[in-house]
């Protein structure tokens, strides 16, 4: 056996054996894979249905035009105001072919900030430098959110944009649990001439199953991954108002990328389909009321919880109270066998790659079909693990914090204790196997 097919089957029985906890991560359909993994790769198809710049492509038309018609069902879109690309090959091209479709270089971009919740591809930079591309061709701005609540105050936001007169408003974050209102962002982009894009990427899922509120009635263009709380493939969709669908479809193609992957609007196609039914409109809401689970647990047991509590699949953990890097209880839980990652706070004084807190997330382990009682049983090996690390904190001196986090990494794989809960983790994976074929 080729030896990558070897550590496919060994990254195989490691998702099968622990939970499942970052937010942007989730289990797709076997139908998903078939599509993924088929002979469509094979084909080539620049350019779009019956417009192509290669020969061959009657199925792939037919898979692509199958592929649209779904995601405007989906979303109970009307066809004569709404057009959606499904090209995009993941969520930071999406953005990027957006923002080159609405803007010219130097426009203003309002957008969320990384730290409290934001996404790279929204525009960052660190230390005066331009990080993302996004932030190295167009002016980006940022809105906060209220460190004391852990929420936006819309009328800042409002306040600010009439002061930066963007021409683009971006919502949407990796690690912000409450609901947005989109409504209100829309109100504030209007009134100073900008494009409104609701980035959807965490909440796609949530908004098809009805446990999240829709964005299309108030954006001129959403864009979501497909991989999260949708449980398709790694791809994006970009849907977009009639009157600005051409600029978004050139600046996908030939704008920033050349063929499609086929396969993946194959599986996108298939994952839209399954998220009509009941039973995907139930798995949203036990998403969600498991992420409220899991936040109740945790506030009770001492933890202090970015927001308050969580109104989507995902639960923002600051660990400052703890006295305990993000770094430290996330390679912790992992040799426990609860698979998270670390992440910013709103106010973090600490770098990205050492932040305060720890963000979690439910799709995955409902995918298994787990409901509250086993969050408020995670919930209590969380706190364990965290207790049992105690405080810790990165050290400064940059030859020391080597040596310490390199310690820290040997020995907590061979900690009896996380040991024990990982046994104990297996065991509730057992209880609620998933099929990964």
């Amino acid at each position: 056996m080729d030896k990558i097919l070897q550590i496919i089957k060994q990254e195989k029985k490691r998702q099968e054996e622990t939970l499942m906890m970052i937010p942007s991560e989730n289990y797709s359909y076997p139908e998903v894979r078939t599509a993924v993994g088929s002979v469509l790769m094979h084909k080539y198809s620049e350019g779009y249905p019956k417009k192509r710049y290669y020969q061959g492509n009657e199925f792939i038309d037919e898979i692509e035009q199958l592929c649209r018609s779904r995601a405007l069902e989906l979303f109970k879109l009307d066809s004569e105001k709404w057009s959606v690309n499904v090209q995009a090959l993941s969520g930071t091209p999406a953005n990027l072919a957006i923002m080159n479709a609405l803007l010219e270089p130097g426009d203003k971009i309002l957008s969320m900030f990384l730290y409290d919740g934001g996404h790279l591809s929204h525009g960052w930079s660190f230390k005066g430098k331009n990080i993302t591309l996004s932030s190295k061709i167009w002016n980006i701005n940022f809105y906060y959110v209220d460190p004391a609540t852990g929420r936006f105050g819309y009328a800042r936001i409002d306040e600010l944009a009439r002061k930066v007169r963007p021409k683009l408003v971006v919502s949407g974050g990796t690690a912000y649990a409450p609901e947005i209102d989109h409504r209100r962002l829309y109100a504030i982009a209007k009134k100073v001439g900008a494009y409104y894009l609701a980035d959807v990427s965490h909440e796609a899922g949530l908004i098809a199953g009805g446990a999240n509120r829709r964005p299309f009635e108030y954006a001129d263009v959403v864009m979501m991954t497909t991989h999260k709380t949708l449980r398709g493939p790694r791809g994006a969709l970009i849907f977009s108002r009639k009157e600005i669908a051409d600029k978004i479809d050139s600046s996908v193609f030939p704008g920033v990328q050349g063929g499609p992957h086929n396969h993946t609007i194959a599986g996108i196609a298939v994952a839209l389909e399954k998220a009509k039914s009941q039973e995907f409109k139930n798995y949203a809401h036990q998403t969600v009321a498991n992420a409220k689970a899991l936040a109740t647990e945790l506030k009770w047991k001492g933890f202090r919880i970015v927001s308050g509590s969580t109104e989507k699949h995902l639960v923002l953990v600051d660990l400052q109270s703890k006295k305990v890097s993000g770094w430290f209880v996330g390679w912790a839980l992992e040799a426990a066998g609860i698979i998270t990652n670390r992440s910013t706070v709103p106010a973090d004084s600490a770098t990205p790659y050492y932040p305060s807190g720890l963000r979690l997330g439910t799709p995955a382990l409902t995918t298994r079909g787990m409901k509250e009682e086993q969050m408020k049983t995670i919930a209590g090996w969380i706190a364990k693990v965290v207790e049992h690390i105690g405080a810790r904190t990165i050290p400064e001196d940059p030859e020391k914090r080597l040596k310490e986090l390199k310690a820290f990494k040997e020995e907590v794989f061979k900690d009896k204790f996380l040991l024990g809960i990982n046994k104990e983790v297996k065991a509730l994976c057992n209880k609620f196997p998933i099929d990964l074929g």
